[in-house]
């Protein structure tokens, strides 16, 4: 049998010979992406989320725990585990204080994603993250997935979701990347506006990630 080139047996077994490619998942708040995350994983691929993974990187990384409490002091933990109150209240009204503790918190969250995604065995993996473009993590990722919602729709989701005033999420969205930028930035587009079927732009998707990958 050895006149039968390797990729007929690949072909006869149904092994995976493609290369995964790494796609990332962005998003202002209130955009959904986390809803198009979850669409995703009940495709069968594997999401890294990456505020989660950061919140359990401040808590497990030493060398990060040791920068962040001499950037803004000791209180930044207690009990071993981050003050999440201390330091938010530290960050979201200073700008500067913001990307301090973001310079800080995004390599190690990056060299995590990478190392997570090369693990990865599936024809694609995605990370999902707000701050894809604004961290510079794009730079490790082959394609990036846009979800897009108008920013009316997008504070009345976040209001309702983090019980919090009108004033509080435009705030939190001035300190993002402009929406319609972001947008351009990505390779594709999902539109979660209540106009447009989400589940149906996710499959099709779903369906050319994976012929770029060479799975299809």
């Amino acid at each position: 049998m050895d006149f039968l080139i390797p990729g007929i047996w690949f072909l006869i077994f149904g092994i995976y010979i493609g290369s995964m490619i790494k796609i990332g998942l962005t998003g202002g708040i209130g955009s959904g992406k986390t809803t198009v995350a979850k669409i995703f994983e009940l495709l069968g691929i594997p999401v890294y989320y990456a505020d989660d993974a950061a919140k359990r990187i401040m808590n497990e990384d030493e060398e990060l725990k040791t920068a962040i409490q001499n950037r803004f002091g000791k209180e930044a933990y207690d009990n071993e585990q981050l003050n999440r109150a201390y330091l938010s209240a530290k960050v979201f009204t200073d700008p500067f204080q913001l990307q301090l503790l973001n310079s800080l918190v995004h390599p190690a969250t990056i060299r995590d994603a990478a190392k997570w995604l090369n693990e990865q065995k599936t024809p694609y993996a995605i990370k999902e993250a707000a701050l894809i473009f604004e961290s510079g993590s794009a730079e490790l990722l082959d394609y990036v997935i846009g979800v897009y919602a108008p920013s009316q729709l997008r504070i009345k989701r976040t209001m309702e979701r983090n019980h919090l005033d009108h004033n509080e999420v435009t705030q939190r969205m001035s300190k993002q990347l402009d929406e319609n930028m972001k947008m351009k930035l990505c390779d594709f587009v999902i539109y979660n506006d209540e106009e447009h079927l989400l589940i149906p732009q996710v499959i099709e998707l779903h369906q050319k990630l994976l012929s770029l990958s060479g799975q299809k």
